[in-house]
């Protein structure tokens, strides 16, 4: 199947998502390649599937552009405009946020304008920032919701979670669930939704 996009992956942790995506390639349900990975942890698992696949990574941590800086806002300008130029070597059509916990500056949007996704653990308007599920079971347990969720959107600006909506959809919450099933479960769901999610965005069907 030919290839008609190149994907850039920005990761911090174990990279079970850019597997989704690494294996969908390979299945050939995405016409893509990703061609570069960037993650800003030095042990995040994604290293080691990106080498494994054959796709070049790069650790950009941090921590030394803020450590000791004197205007912390100006330093993580500073690290997303380097992040971009970064990101810029792998020409990407699209650039995806696959659990990548850092929140990105303009400095970093303006270069790929409509052309940067996130996934997110949650349906859009509830429980943004890095703790969504942890927040979802805390909010079950409280008679607050019925239900978690997952949704990938694009990510226009500097708000948390809060970009144009691609795809989204429910995950059930079962009697007997404990937190951590309930993670699986919205994992499971992240994989699949990311795939068909990125498919969508590049005109493909997955």
């Amino acid at each position: 199947m030919a290839v008609t996009a190149r994907l850039v992956v920005l990761a911090s942790g174990s990279g079970t998502n850019l597997q989704a995506l690494i294996d969908a390639v390979a299945a050939g349900r995405l016409q893509a390649e990703v061609t570069r990975v960037i993650v800003n942890r030095r042990d995040a698992r994604a290293r080691t599937r990106a080498r494994r696949a054959g796709i070049p990574e790069e650790c950009r941590p941090l921590g030394p552009y803020v450590d000791g800086a004197p205007d912390r806002r100006e330093a993580r300008r500073c690290y997303d405009a380097d992040l971009a130029d970064a990101v810029a070597i792998g020409r990407p059509d699209l650039v995806v946020l696959a659990g990548w916990m850092h929140l990105l500056s303009m400095a970093f949007l303006d270069r790929f304008p409509g052309r940067v996704v996130n996934l997110h653990p949650a349906l859009p308007g509830l429980f943004p920032g890095a703790t969504a599920i942890d927040e979802t079971w805390e909010a079950y347990q409280a008679g607050e919701v019925t239900f978690a969720g997952v949704m990938v959107h694009y990510v226009v600006d500097e708000g948390v979670d809060d970009g144009p909506v691609i795809a989204s959809e429910q995950v059930p919450i079962h009697d007997d669930d404990s937190s951590e099933t309930v993670g699986a479960r919205i994992h499971e769901v992240e994989h699949r939704l990311l795939v068909d999610a990125v498919a969508s965005v590049l005109g493909q069907r997955s």
